[in-house]
């Protein structure tokens, strides 16, 4: 059955629900999602106007320009929900972040490969933060970003594609007949013995795999332009535990007679002019961490075999561990700029007017 969605939009339902949230202020996971978003936003807008800066491809530059297009369709709708709501906007970055002159620090085909995999991992953040909101201009605004989104991750695949760049993954036989398991050796180890990886296995161990591709190439670029030594071998550490990363997944499709992604490293220049300031580098390090985590939480909660559950939370482990390094440095650099929080009791009961 078929489901007139505007015709929804004008019935009485949706006029109960926008009179009943006429003064209703936003939640906790609204509040939250919107920081998240205009810094988000708000940093690939500066990597954006960068990479048109430099861009040769006309057919990359066009995909660029409708990407930037988007991100600032998505902050202005933002600046204008906090206004509306009396909360000051976040600063995020912007001009004092970028770098006009600088030259180009990743190759076009890095540029679309980078757009790829931040709009993969914008999906799924999109979809949490739509199944979290409850005002309805909010889910409005999250269900435009997602389906923006969607467009940004299919035209990248697409010129991938027309470049000659493939990251999809590799194909398996097609099913014969429905077999049900019938014995334990399917998710665990024995006597050595490891049964075929299954297609979402597969999946998984090729969407982790790229993730660490982009953040590896991305650390390098960062290693060559940050202003200090501590800065710099913090960025290269993250390549360093992402080339670790790809290494230990990577085995896990050779042994299967399957191919591993390639290396994007060689789409790194040899710029040592930095194009953003140091504070959007490693809050883009964050970002980079916080989706291989979210990357492999979702992989052990699709994958069945026990060797690859074992793998994941060694590795998501020594993630954290990093972006906790990370975080440190972003705080002790003034950097951190404090999200939307519970009210402190114990504090506000202390500083009352009305307390002996």
């Amino acid at each position: 059955m078929e489901i007139n969605t505007s015709a929804y939009q004008e019935t009485e339902v949706m006029k109960q629900v926008n009179e009943h949230q006429k003064n209703q202020k936003l939640v906790a996971s609204e509040l939250g999602d919107l920081f998240a978003s205009y810094l988000g936003d708000s940093l690939f807008a500066c990597v954006f106007e960068h990479h048109l800066q430099v861009v040769k491809d006309n057919e990359i530059k066009e995909y660029l320009e409708f990407a930037l297009y988007t991100s600032r369709k998505h902050l202005d709708s933002m600046k204008d929900i906090f206004k509306k709501e009396n909360i000051p906007v976040p600063v995020g970055f912007g001009e004092q972040d970028m770098r006009k002159d600088a030259p180009r620090l990743f190759s076009d085909i890095f540029m679309i490969f980078y757009l790829v995999e931040m709009s993969r991992a914008a999906l799924m953040t999109y979809a949490s933060t739509l199944s979290t909101s409850h005002r309805q201009d909010i889910i409005d605004y999250f269900k435009m970003c997602l389906n923006d989104t969607v467009i940004i991750f299919e035209k990248g695949k697409h010129l991938l594609l027309l470049k000659g760049v493939s990251i999809s993954a590799p194909e398996i036989p097609y099913p014969k007949k429905v077999d049900f398991v019938e014995k334990e050796s399917f998710i665990s180890l024995i006597a050595g013995k490891t049964r075929p990886l299954t297609g979402l296995e597969i999946k998984h161990l090729q969407v982790n795999i790229n993730t660490n591709i982009l953040g590896k190439a991305m650390m390098l670029g960062f290693s060559q332009v940050a202003s200090s030594d501590k800065l710099r071998r913090y960025f290269k550490q993250g390549a360093d535990v992402a080339d670790t990363q790809i290494k230990q997944l990577g085995r896990f499709l050779i042994s299967g007679d399957l191919p591993a992604p390639s290396s994007m490293d060689a789409h790194v220049t040899d710029s040592t002019t930095p194009p953003y300031s140091d504070k959007l580098m490693m809050y883009h390090a964050t970002l980079a961490n916080g989706i291989g985590i979210i990357n492999y939480g979702e992989a052990v909660s699709k994958i069945m075999r026990h060797d690859l559950h074992v793998q994941f939370a060694l590795l998501t482990t020594d993630i954290a561990k990093y972006a906790n390094e990370g975080m440190n440095l972003t705080i002790g650099n003034g950097w951190l700029e404090e999200p939307p929080t519970a009210a402190d009791r114990n504090k506000l009961s202390k500083n009352s007017t009305g307390s002996k």
